[in-house]
């Protein structure tokens, strides 16, 4: 008799034999059974909840909520600033090779043993490279051809801060022995200023001079001249310079008024030249060198400069042109001592100049600048061995 109930074997009945679809045999699990779901397809296509997500009339996903005013600037900040990071970088490395690192500092010989701190020569030449006839007319430069230098500044970073001290070009030194490069010949050693040993020997005489008549050690040399100075003071900008009296000089070109004012390169460069107004002459001028590049220093490290490639590009490219430094300087060093030359004006530093005990010595080579031998030789040991400094900063 059949009640109804299929006592077949065990396998699932048929419905609609000959259609080839079984019928469907899925269970809910007993209690403690895995659910006989396929793997990696549970509650696919559902919410938390178990209900499925709201779909569009092309049976896709609902589409993701745009993003808020906020997100976009925040995401238009972000590639920005990526730009910037690249320009700037990618301006970083094309200075860092366009350097002129034709000083080779490890091959002189009788170096000075170095001592602590890092010390930095900083010359200003009077090279008219890259001047054409009518710049060199407009910013009275001369016709002078050759490398002499308008200003020397051993700067000294170490411990106790910076340390800015002028060396006077007319300063009477001892110059070392030297081969004139074109000649061949050789010269002793014999009195005369410091400015000779750059004009007779360039940068290595130079820096043989500075060290041997101070004890200090040089790390590292670095040389800018007319054009390049004038570039660089254009590119950033101009510089603020507070006068205290009116400066005119015909020889430099000067002619500014006292107070506070913007000086561009023409004028900047006619400022650091002058000395005939000055009452101590060439030391008056290298206290105005100076607070200048101080000035410059602080100006050119400035986020306003360095991270705006429309000045910081023009800025170094104009400093490239007549820059020159030794073989172990490289862009980040020249970062340093700006940073450290900026410090000067922010209280983190001494101006000085060498003592001096005549500034008027009369030589065979002309009026020169005598050193005060004993207050130097103070001076030059507590640099070395980077202790304070007791001298009188410079006013």
């Amino acid at each position: 008799m059949n009640d109804g109930t299929d006592h077949g074997t065990g396998r699932g009945s048929w419905s609609g034999r000959g259609t080839g679809a079984p019928a469907s045999t899925r269970t809910a699990p007993l209690p403690g059974m895995p659910s006989p779901a396929t793997p990696g397809r549970t509650h696919e296509g559902r919410t938390d909840d178990g209900s499925r997500p709201h779909r569009g009339a092309a049976g896709g996903r609902s589409p993701r909520p745009r993003p808020t005013r906020r997100r976009r600037v925040v995401r238009l900040g972000v590639l920005l600033l990526a730009a910037l990071l690249a320009s700037f970088a990618g301006t970083y490395v094309w200075a860092d090779t366009e350097l002129d690192q034709e000083v080779d500092l490890g091959k002189l010989p009788d170096r000075a043993p170095a001592g602590k701190g890092t010390n930095y020569l900083i010359v200003g030449s009077d090279s008219r490279a890259g001047l054409s006839e009518q710049a060199r007319k407009d910013l009275r430069t001369g016709s002078a051809e050759g490398r002499r230098t308008d200003s020397m500044i051993l700067l000294h970073t170490g411990a106790n801060g910076t340390t800015m001290l002028s060396l006077p070009r007319d300063s009477w030194v001892t110059v070392p022995s030297y081969v004139r490069p074109e000649t061949g010949r050789s010269y002793r050693a014999e009195p005369n200023k410091l400015n000779a040993a750059f004009s007779l020997g360039g940068p290595d005489l130079l820096v043989r001079a500075v060290e041997s008549n101070t004890g200090l050690h040089v790390d590292h040399y670095a040389e800018i001249g007319f054009a390049g100075f004038v570039g660089v003071v254009d590119a950033v900008g101009g510089v603020d310079m507070c006068l205290d009296r009116d400066v005119k000089d015909k020889n430099s070109g000067a002619d500014l008024r006292r107070g506070c004012q913007t000086l561009d390169g023409a004028e900047a460069l006619a400022f650091v030249r002058q000395r005939k107004q000055e009452a101590q002459g060439d030391l008056g001028r290298t206290r105005n060198q100076q607070k200048f590049l101080a000035a410059l220093a602080e100006k050119a490290v400035t986020p306003g400069t360095l991270l705006n490639p429309a000045r910081s590009f023009p800025t170094l490219s104009a400093g490239l042109d007549t820059l020159v430094v030794d073989k172990d300087t490289g862009l980040r060093d020249l970062m340093t001592l700006f940073r450290a030359m900026r410090g000067v004006t922010a209280g983190g530093g001494r101006q000085l100049n060498v003592p001096v005990s005549d500034p008027a010595l009369a030589t065979s080579k002309g009026s020169a600048v005598k050193w005060d031998d004993r207050r130097a030789r103070t001076l030059f040991t507590e640099l070395r061995d980077d202790r304070p400094v007791t001298l009188p900063q410079e006013k």
